[in-house]
């Protein structure tokens, strides 16, 4: 038996939010927040909802990174 997904609950809530506002990520913003601070609680990989976000946030500091002139790091 598996544990329950501990973000699990935001991402109901991104998708209950996306489907009441025709699928507008400006008008759901405060929940994709929450789901980002869930995944941030938790280690990358224990959050099966948390890979797109995780995904996001390595996208995002690698943009950081590059736009300060400061090379990324080798994958």
């Amino acid at each position: 038996m598996s544990k329950k997904d501990p973000c699990q609950k935001q991402a109901c809530e991104i998708q209950k939010c996306l489907q009441a506002n025709n699928y507008l990520e400006s008008k759901c913003e405060t929940v994709l927040q929450e789901m980002r601070k869930c995944c941030a609680r938790y280690s990358q990989g224990r959050s099966v909802c948390c890979s797109g976000f995780e995904r996001e946030e390595r996208e995002r500091q690698k943009f950081k990174v590059t736009s300060e002139g400061i090379p990324p790091p080798p994958q």
